[in-house]
This record gives C-alpha cells, structure tokens and sequence, in this order.
C-alpha cells in the first residue's frame, strides 16, 4: 500500500468537507446517464498500520476530488493493488467491481460504513466494542481491517488491543445492508425547455424529485402563470410525478418564462470508484460518509405571437363546379295574327315504347305562349270572314 502521510489536522479537515461534499455529486441534474469521474490528490487521514493474512499494510483514508470540485472521503475495498497518485476514478456498480480481491461480501461492507469510523464516532465505537478507550487512528485502522475481511477475505494477524477488539466486534456483527446505488436524479425537470404560441399552454414538464414537496419559484411576464396540466391552476409546489407548463394568454407579446426548484437531497456511503480505463492500475475506492446537500434543478419556455384561436377551415371546392343554367325566354307574340299551322305528325321511331320526359319550367311556358298566339289568329280569321261577308251583302241591294 502506497503511505501518504499528513497531519491529522489536515486528515480532520478532509473529513469535515467531504460530509456535505460527498451528496453533491451526481444529483443536481439527472445523473443516471452520466459518468461521475474523481481524482485521487491525497490522503484524508492516516490510521494504524496492521497485519493482514502475514502482510504488513497501512491504513488510511483518502480524498477523491470530482471534476466539479468536491472532496469524497473514500475507504480502499483492494488489498492487493496500491493507489496510484494522481490517479483518474469512475464511480461502477459493485456487480461489477474488477478488483484483484474477490470482493466476497458487499452488503456486510456496507454494514461496516454504517457502523463504523468515521460514521460513528471513536467513544461510540469503543463503547460499542466494549473497550475503555480507542483513538482515531485504532478506529480508522480497525473499519479498514474489518473492510479488507469481507471484500478480500483477509483476516487481521496483528494489531493493537484496541484495534483487534473493535475489528472482532465488526466482523462478527455485520449484516447484510444492501448498496446505495446511484440513485435516480433527486430532483429534475425534463424537457429542460419548450416552445410554443401565445394564446396556448406551452411545455409539458415533469417533475421528479424524492422530496415530498419543492416550492417553485417563477419568472415570467406579467399575466403569464405556471399551472398544473391536470388541474389548470397555479402552482407554487410541485411534487414527484407532477407535470406542469406555461399559461400564455393570446394577445401577450413574444418573450419567455422559467422556473426554478431548489431542495436537499440525502446519498447514503458506499459509493464504489474504480480507476478509469486506459490508465495504470490503481486500487479501487468506497465512499465513507454521507450526509445532506442543496440540489436545484429548471426549465424554461419560449413564445412567439399568436391569437391562439383556431383558423376557420376553408371550404372544399366541388370537384367540377357546374354552369348556371339560363331560363329559355318565353316567345313573343307577333303584332300580325299568322296563320295556324297544323302541327305534323311524328312518325314513330324505335323509342317510342320509351316512357315521355315530363314538360317542366321554360318548355311549358313555350306551349302556352304558343295556344295563345293560335287562338289569337283563328279569331282574326273569323273577324275577316264576317266582315268580307257583309260587303257582299251590301253590293247586292
């Protein structure tokens, strides 16, 4: 094991971050997708040295910077492999884990992070343990030992009173206390944006958090309200599964809106890093402690102009749009009386079992006009022959 001393002031200070530190990472926004790198830059604190399975080893505990700044207090779970300085971590699942150790036991490791230095304090562990007195360097080499035990079936040869009574007591009380994964995102908004019109209801946001209830806080123009999609009405809290969006009344001028929430969230230890691929070996790592942090998460949405009714459908074109059809003008009668004229006969055709068309509309008009202009000429005929009738009379007397 590589031995980076410090002094145990600095070692405190390590431990006193990485409290808040260690539930920083990862939860501000929806980290199940994303990897959570580290770099180990030093030792957090400096235990007693034991003997394991013959073999003389040092204890410590280190400190794992992220990439956005926090210090995780970290426990080796790899007996067999050194810490490598400067050396890059990924957080992996133990289900995983590829330590040169056999890693026979997790769920009791889990146990002794819980139960344990730094979790519990010193006294409480030599109470516990059932001894006077223990300082810090005995409990911190003691959790180690009882660590390397059930993740690589070692077993503690030498160390000092304190340390094998407290080692004892850890071994033969450990349960099985299944791993906190990474969990889900403690606090997210997802879309983290949306678009739309004014005069409409724009985004469908879903909350999810593990907090029973977040308050909200809204910026957005005059007249422009956050409500719940299922109720419609303004929020000022949300809670996990809830889905909201932005109330745009038409008419309200092109501009945006946002809301922000902002809880704490709890990451419980046992938290495992192994070194990152494509670099030298390096032992792999488990959170020690943890504690509580501030998470935030937001959205926000866009409109355009609108007056959010919906445009009247324009009507569908007929497919051939038929010509108005002029009425037949009605005949004219002449000013001179004409002469009937007998109508000629049809001769019969081929269709005259045919059933005839009705006289409808200007046909019918036509056939009256016509009855009357021939009783107009049979009576002018009548009138020219009476009056030819009386001149003759009148030459013969």
């Amino acid at each position: 094991m590589t031995q980076i001393s410090l002094p145990r002031t600095a070692g405190r200070a390590g431990l006193a971050a990485s409290a808040a530190a260690l539930l920083a990472f990862g939860i501000a926004a929806p980290a199940a997708a994303e990897t959570v790198r580290g770099e180990y830059t030093r030792n957090a604190a400096t235990g007693s040295s034991v003997r394991m399975d013959g073999q003389n080893v040092g204890t410590n505990l280190f400190n794992l910077r992220l990439e956005d700044g926090t210090e995780l207090t970290m426990y080796c779970i790899d007996l067999q492999t050194s810490i490598r300085g400067g050396a890059w971590y990924v957080e992996d699942a133990w289900d995983t884990y590829e330590g040169k150790g056999d890693f026979k036991e997790p769920a009791k490791i889990h146990w002794i992070l819980q139960n344990a230095y730094p979790r519990v304090s010193a006294a409480d562990l030599a109470s516990a343990a059932g001894i006077g007195s223990l300082n810090d360097k005995d409990a911190l080499a003691a959790t180690q030992a009882a660590i390397w035990h059930f993740s690589n079936g070692a077993d503690l040869t030498r160390g000092s009173d304190a340390v094998t009574a407290v080692y004892d007591y850890l071994v033969e009380n450990a349960q099985d206390l299944p791993q906190t994964s990474e969990p889900d995102a403690t606090l997210s908004v997802t879309p983290g944006s949306a678009e739309g019109e004014a005069g409409s209801r724009i985004g469908e946001f879903t909350i999810e958090t593990s907090a029973a209830s977040v308050p909200v806080t809204v910026q957005a123009p005059e007249g422009v309200e956050l409500v719940d999609l299922e109720t419609g009405e303004a929020v000022s809290a949300v809670e996990n599964g809830d889905k909201v969006g932005f109330e745009v009344p038409a008419g309200t001028e092109p501009g945006e809106a946002s809301f922000s929430l902002e809880t704490t969230a709890e990451v419980a230890t046992g938290r495992l890093f192994r070194g990152a691929e494509g670099e030298s070996a390096t032992q792999t790592l488990i959170t020690a402690e943890g504690g509580e942090t501030k998470v935030s998460a937001s959205a926000s949405a866009t409109w355009t102009a609108g007056g959010g009714e919906e445009p009247s459908p324009e009507p569908t074109p007929s497919e051939e749009p038929s010509e108005p059809t002029s009425p037949e003008p009605s005949p004219t009668p002449s000013e001179e009386p004409s002469e009937p004229t007998s109508p000629k006969p049809t001769p019969p055709g081929d269709d005259q079992n045919e059933p005839s068309l009705p006289v409808t509309g200007g046909a019918l008009a036509g056939l009256v006009a016509a009855g009357i202009a021939a009783l107009g000429a049979g009576g002018g005929a009548i009138y020219l022959s009476r009056k030819r009738k009386a001149a003759g009379t009148s030459t013969e007397g």
